[in-house]
């Protein structure tokens, strides 16, 4: 007798805890509760935790602040996703989709909203005028990979991640099917940057901010811990790229912006916060 599951006519959510998020995931968007959220004294207020997708856009105003560019300071304030933060009504307000980051530009009036990093990258990009090329070519080619990434990422983090890490029950189909995307965007990764420094070619720019969180993170195992089981170690040339990225000091303390941690800040106001840190 076939134990497959069946779907039936008609969906109904069932409350379950078969996963490290399950009790905040629901089938509705919108405001669950009434929250203030806190604002500094910059005009740029970050919204925001320390995962990759969160890593992104602090790495980007650390490299903008690595410049010289003040205007480009910020308060990033910790938002816990395990608690559900993200689902009060100032965060809501600002990003409908309840996910970190979320940025509010108070330079501008009336204020302005930005979410999903990938937008906020580009947001902050065309604000401060770097990180993305200005030749006609190696602009596209960033936007491109950014967009790659925005696209591939949620196979990488809701596929395999979610697979092979959080899910109490290991699913050999799930586990393999996006195993296989992953070492697939990590071989894609690796034969571009075999004649390419970087994303977008000899300049860096946003495009690696955006992928490099989620694949250099897998590719070292600070991401899923799961060198040995993707067999990261063969991606030499993506593990070079990662390597040099790593170095930058804006990156540096873009990471350590809103961990979860005790070395981490939740709060980060000047460069004299990271004093010690790094």
């Amino acid at each position: 007798m076939s134990t497959a599951y069946i779907p039936p006519r008609i969906w109904q959510h069932e409350e379950k805890n078969d996963n490290k998020y399950a009790s905040i995931n629901r089938p509705t968007a919108g405001p669950r509760f009434e929250q203030k959220l806190p604002v500094g004294e910059h005009p740029l207020q970050l919204y925001s935790l320390a995962t990759p997708n969160g890593q992104k856009v602090t790495i980007m105003l650390e490299e903008l602040l690595e410049l010289g560019i003040g205007a480009a300071e910020y308060d990033a304030w910790f938002i816990n996703i395990g608690k559900g933060d993200q689902f009060g009504s100032d965060f809501v307000a600002i990003n409908p989709n309840s996910k970190i980051p979320a940025l509010l530009d108070h330079s501008v009036e009336p204020a302005q909203p930005v979410f999903e990093s990938g937008a906020i990258l580009l947001y902050l990009a065309e604000k401060f005028g770097h990180f993305v090329p200005r030749d006609p070519a190696a602009r596209t080619r960033c936007l491109s990979w950014l967009f790659w990434q925005m696209g591939a990422a949620p196979y990488l983090g809701g596929g395999f991640g979610h697979f092979y890490v959080y899910a109490n029950d290991k699913i050999e189909y799930a586990i393999n099917r996006f195993t296989m995307e992953a070492k697939r965007q990590l071989d894609l990764l690796d034969k571009h940057l075999a004649d390419n420094r970087f994303m977008a070619g000899d300049e860096y720019s946003i495009a690696d901010m955006a992928i490099w969180p989620w694949y250099g993170g897998v590719a070292t195992g600070e991401v899923y811990d799961a060198v040995e089981f993707l067999q990261a170690g063969e991606y030499k040339n993506l593990l070079r790229w990662q390597q040099e990225i790593a170095r930058r000091p804006g990156v540096q303390r873009g990471r350590l912006v809103n961990q979860r941690g005790e070395k981490g800040l939740h709060e980060r106001h000047s460069a004299a916060d990271f004093e010690g840190l790094l």
